[in-house]
Parts: C-alpha cells; structure tokens; sequence
C-alpha cells in the first residue's frame, strides 16, 4: 500500500465503510421481528442511561435530523417501547423514556446481537481490538468536530 496521503484515506474510508455496512447487515438479521437497528440503538442508549431524554437530545447524540428521529420515536411508542410525554417545566418539549416492554425488546435484541459481537472480538483478539480503540474514537471525535 502506498504511503500517499490520498491513498490512505481512501483505504481507509473503504474499509470504515465497507466494515459498517456489514456489521449492520449481520446485526438486522438477528434482530427480533420488527426492530430496526435505528430501534436498538435508540433503545440501548435510554437503557444506558437509564434518564429521560428529549427527541432533539437523541437526534443530536444520532448525528440524525430530527425529523427522522421523530420517525423513528413514533414506531417506538406505537410498538409500546417507549413513553413520550409533554415536559411539565417546558409545555414545547416532549421526554422520551424507555418502557418496561422497551427494556424487554432491547435485552432480546442484545442477546441476539451479542453471539456475533462476541465472535468478532473473539476472532480479531482482544489485544487488536483494545489497540484499534483510540484510533477509532479519534476518528470519531475528529468527524463530530467536522460536523459541527
């Protein structure tokens, strides 16, 4: 491989790409019936925090519009797995927070996903995963920054 800039980014970008889109392929066709990654992701994340979140608050966390983050929020409370109601302090905001139905779908879908997670970590090596780490976050903070 050549050391000329272009060509690095190019290789690089490639592969991110290339990566990400195999990885959310693999994922979807484990995920329970009905969910989406952009479901998991979201109902992950409020299991994580374990806080009421505003739509504009995950939308940005995302990197996603708000309006597909409404989209997204909408199929949620329809399928019952999360709670959106009015902010009490501020009657122009809505809170979302997950369900107990939302826990249930996003520990199904984590155990769906983590057999291959797992098997990936296992077969790249632990040692190779923790020294890409840095790197990617990085990368990432770099893009966020560029995005801003």
């Amino acid at each position: 491989m050549s050391d000329d800039p272009n060509n690095l980014a190019i290789s690089l970008f490639s592969e991110v790409l290339t990566v990400d889109q195999l990885l959310r392929n693999n994922l979807a066709k484990v995920l329970p019936k009905g969910m989406e990654l952009s479901h998991f992701a979201v109902l992950n994340q409020l299991a994580n925090i374990g806080a009421e979140r505003t739509p504009a608050q995950l939308a940005k966390s995302f990197h996603v519009t708000r309006g597909a983050m409404t989209n997204t929020l909408a199929k949620l409370e329809i399928a019952g797995y999360v709670h959106i109601r009015p902010d009490w302090d501020d009657a122009r905001r809505k809170l979302v927070a997950l369900s107990p139905s939302g826990r249930m779908a996003r520990n199904a879908a984590l155990d769906a996903v983590s057999p291959i997670i797992s098997s990936l970590v296992s077969d790249l090596g632990s040692e190779r995963v923790k020294a890409l780490l840095p790197a990617m976050r990085t990368l990432r903070l770099l893009l966020e920054q560029n995005n801003d």
